[in-house]
């Protein structure tokens, strides 16, 4: 596999990369919940707390994120997974943003979530 060096890229595998660095842009790759037994609230804060983890190794944080898609199981979901959202960029601008109703790959993830951002 060739590397470029003005691409970085964390924590990749074959399949994807979690985060993928290129002219001061942060793409990570979509984040789903590690814990299925939680309910749409647990597995959105476990998210959130992922999102940090990586932009935090990618030297950014959400207070420069450009842009985001929801993905979330159940429509139903949508105000509790808004409210969250709001709570987490508390204080910050509001990147663009998608949600989309999706059949999630596992059928107990109940959301995830992909964001681009910007580097200092």
């Amino acid at each position: 596999m060739m590397e470029h060096s003005d691409i970085q890229r964390i924590r990749s595998n074959q399949v994807m990369s979690a985060a993928t660095i290129h002219n001061k842009t942060v793409y990570l790759s979509g984040q789903v919940p590690t814990r299925t037994d939680l309910d749409i609230h647990g597995q959105t804060l476990e998210v959130f707390a992922k999102i940090d983890e990586l932009l935090a190794l990618a030297n950014t944080d959400k207070s420069r994120l450009l842009s985001a898609q929801l993905f979330i199981k159940h429509l139903a979901d949508f105000s509790s997974v808004n409210q969250l959202w709001v709570e987490w960029l508390q204080g910050h601008n509001t990147p663009t943003r998608a949600t989309i109703q999706a059949d999630l790959v596992n059928p107990d993830w109940l959301i995830e979530i992909a964001v681009i951002a910007a580097q200092p």
